[in-house]
């Protein structure tokens, strides 16, 4: 009886650790702008429940990414449950959090700068870990580095806003 009532609490607690981190990423390698850009490059960040070959949401994640990020699911879902990929990757929150576990779990230095960010990001997430290398088709990488640019010019001429702001205040 206590055996069993400890293998009960047990799965409980492995249970409630799943909901609790499962969607979660403590450590979130990758930036919101770099998120935005990821989206704007797969789909347009079109929201519609869609799979276009097999990749889906608004980041297009195939089920075999899905499943090396960690399996992610909606709340009161399991892994093993018919629509759970599906599911997940069709909620931009749960998708983004599929692309934080994927990132933590296989980032790398794919373009050989020496240092892992949104570029490397991007090209793990075009071609996958052990490609990554790999010269990204065109059209993507035009519209990523586009995007990126665009996010770039936009923070410095926040931050150059802010300073000016700062220096007015301070005459």
């Amino acid at each position: 009886m206590l055996n069993s009532l400890k293998l009960l609490i047990s799965v409980w607690l492995l249970l409630l650790l799943h909901c609790v981190s499962g969607d979660e990423v403590e450590n979130k390698p990758v930036t919101e702008d770099c998120l935005e850009c990821l989206c704007e490059t797969m789909s347009g960040c079109n929201a519609t429940e869609i799979c276009v070959n097999g990749a889906c949401g608004i980041f297009r994640i195939t089920e075999g990414y899905w499943a090396e990020a960690g399996q992610l699911t909606l709340p009161n879902e399991t892994p093993l449950s018919a629509h759970a990929f599906t599911n997940c990757v069709n909620q931009p929150h749960c998708a983004a959090n599929t692309i934080q576990h994927y990132m933590h779990k296989h980032g790398q230095d794919c373009n050989g700068d020496e240092h892992i960010d949104c570029l490397d990001f991007g090209a793990l997430h075009k071609l996958g870990n052990l490609q990554c290398r790999g010269e990204l088709p065109y059209i993507f990488a035009k519209v990523f580095n586009r995007c990126l640019k665009a996010k770039q010019r936009n923070a410095s001429e926040s931050r150059n806003q802010t300073l000016n702001r700062v220096k007015n205040k301070s005459t």
